[in-house]
């Protein structure tokens, strides 16, 4: 059952305990984990074909363009963490208590596509290193990347640290990886220094660049590193916050600084294998990985490189479902199951990855992966324009709020970002015109959707700078209306009862919660195999010695001076004993748990968790 909480992430919600740690070092270790989570975003094989392409184009030239970035990134990560450690809030619930309905509908159908976008990278990647290295269709890969639901729902029950360790795990071996092959590439240490002069050679240039940008800074971070910093619990006084805000600077700063490192190592590989080679034209996952072993003369680099590519789009994977699911509960104040939620993500992006696949061919997926890259790029003005306006506000942030410089330095960052995002727009609708792209699809759907972003961009930017409008505080509940509160009486109780060894526990339950004018009805389920096919009119050995045990029970509670009735229901208990509850009109059910989950729940059925979403009464679980 979901907790009834509004906090992020509910389920890990302040488990890692800060406080019971009395030195700083242990504080810090303890605190340190989230940005680790969050910087796999930042290396997901999204990034790898805008790194590829500008190392094979452009030799070690676009170096600075992956620095500034991870600056940009380091900057707003820390702006995203410090929302969440100091109002308590994610992204996406501050947004939601902020912004007018309509406008919070359309920034929560921007943030959704986005994690479509980033899910539906991850699912390519994955799947091309699983083709690369084990030579299993595409198809096939994309399918398998469904498993990755079940499995981030194993981990993050296991614990918030544990899955943090997978993941480090997995980022250690990216950049092992990575680190044997600059080894075996030999990259010129000083060619590499000049590439971190700003420069742009050309047209072509500046495009990938604002790929490179569009592709690390990723706004589901935003939403997820808000929420993720929240699994931590410390003191909420000022010396505790500061402590918190400066251990997650620490934390950001070592894992995007490892990320930086990936991307780097991905666009000096390229650099110094494909550049230095005459292959300029190398920008696609699966062409780098066919030239490495001939160029460098071993099939270990190939090899490593599939290997590397894996674990990004697993890792990867991970925290895209987990920001999904922050969004979706954050917007919309909807919480489903977390395996439903995390599985409809993860089909969201397998089912286009599969229609390209079968329609297409795979020669278009180096596309789609860059056209899931642009969508993202797209949506980054919509996550960090709130986030500025709500770590700048002091009636969220109180005495942190951030400093002049910061906003100053913040607003730049959206500029430069916004910026080159329009200009990707005019330049790709440039390229569609040229192209004769049809009237229709151009003016019919592309026009009328930019000028909806328009509208929306310009009004998210507007807010923080009108300075007249009335900000509303974040608040997560309504103020409680608690009127004289009198006893509930239940006159018509019906008890499960099933011959497990519960009998006791759930007559005594539900003897004192009752009268003596209360009707206890004993529910029985017969659920042999004559029974579910002939339901009453079945007269077999396991009915008629069910319906002996029940008038027993029934008698002992007579003589005890309470009103008993026998109901007997056929075939699957949780349809059954709802469509007794709702005939007799039952104001309370007890029903017993064995206890069992996972494949036990398999083999001998989930009855619980099925039957109180068939009833619309209070149902009491007899443990």
């Amino acid at each position: 059952m979901q907790k009834n909480t509004n906090n992020s992430l509910s389920d890990v919600h302040k488990t890692v305990d800060i406080t019971k740690k009395k030195t700083l070092f242990g504080k810090l270790f303890a605190f340190m984990g989230p940005a680790y989570i969050v910087s796999v975003g930042y290396m997901d094989p999204g990034n790898w074909a805008t790194d590829i392409a500008g190392g094979a184009q452009f030799g070690y030239t676009l170096i600075w363009v992956l620095l500034m970035s991870n600056l940009m990134a380091l900057l707003l990560q820390s702006l995203s963490a410090k929302l969440g450690l100091v109002a308590g809030v994610d992204l996406a619930q501050a947004n939601r208590m902020t912004y007018p309905p309509l406008v919070n509908f359309f920034l929560y159908l921007l943030a959704e596509l986005a994690i479509i976008a980033t899910d539906l990278a991850e699912v390519l990647g994955m799947a091309i290193g699983l083709n690369l290295l084990f030579g299993i269709d595409l198809i096939w890969g994309v399918s398998i990347t469904a498993l990755d639901t079940f499995l981030i729902f194993f981990l993050i029950g296991k614990g918030m640290r544990k899955m943090e360790a997978f993941i480090i795990g997995l980022i250690f071996i990216i950049g092992a990886s990575f680190l044997v092959e600059m080894f075996l590439a030999k990259p010129d240490i000083h060619e590499i220094m000049t590439g971190f002069i700003p420069s742009i050679p050309n047209e072509t240039a500046l495009y990938i660049a604002i790929g490179i940008i569009g592709a690390t800074v990723m706004p589901h971070n935003l939403y997820l590193h808000s929420a993720l910093v929240q699994t931590r619990k410390f003191g909420k006084d000022e010396k505790s916050l500061k402590q918190a805000i400066k251990f997650n600077f620490f934390d950001s700063v070592i894992a995007l600084n490892l990320a930086f490192f990936v991307n780097a190592a991905i666009l000096i590989l390229a650099a110094a294998t494909f550049y230095k080679t005459g292959n300029f034209n190398i920008a696609e996952i699966e062409d780098a990985y066919k030239f490495l072993e001939p160029i460098l003369g071993t099939k270990l680099a190939p090899i490593l490189f599939a290997v590397a590519l894996i674990a990004a789009g697993q890792s990867s994977t991970l925290t895209g479902t987990l920001a999904g699911q922050i969004v979706m509960e954050g917007y919309l104040n909807i919480r489903i199951s977390p395996w439903m939620r995390r599985l409809i993500t993860r089909l969201l992006a397998i089912v286009p990855a599969i229609l390209v696949i079968l329609i297409m061919g795979r020669d278009y997926i180096g596309n789609l992966l860059i056209f899931s890259q642009v969508i993202l790029s797209l949506q980054l003005g919509f996550a960090i324009i709130p986030l500025i306006y709500f770590v700048s506000n002091k009636k969220y942030m109180g005495k942190f709020a951030i400093s002049l410089p910061i906003k100053i330095l913040s607003w730049l960052v959206v500029s430069i970002i916004v910026g080159l995002n329009i200009k990707l727009v005019i330049s790709e609708i440039s390229n569609w015109i040229k192209q004769d792209i049809s009237p229709f699809v151009l003016y019919g759907i592309v026009f009328p959707v930019l000028i909806l972003v328009s509208i929306l961009l310009l009004y998210t930017l507007a807010t923080p700078l009108w300075q007249k409008m009335k900000l509303k505080p974040i608040v997560l509940h309504k103020d409680l209306k608690l009127n004289t509160l009198t006893p509930t009486t239940y006159k018509r109780i019906g008890l499960a009862i099933d011959f497990s060894g519960m009998e006791n526990k759930i007559i005594s339950t539900a003897l004192s919660l009752g009268t003596k004018e209360t009707i206890y009805y004993l529910v029985h389920i017969v659920e042999s195999a004559t029974a579910r096919l002939w339901d009453e009119t079945s007269e077999d050995a396991e009915t008629k010695q069910d319906l002996i045990m029940l008038k027993k029970v029934k008698q002992f509670l007579e003589e005890k001076g309470y009103k008993a009735e026998i109901r007997i229901g056929y075939g699957k208990p949780s349809y059954a004993i709802a469509k007794i509850a709702k005939e007799e009109k039952f104001d309370l059910l007890i029903v017993g748990s064995h206890g069992h989950r996972w494949f036990k729940d398999i083999l001998f059925g989930a009855t619980i968790d099925k039957l109180r979403h068939l009833v619309n009464i209070p149902v009491f679980i007899v443990n």
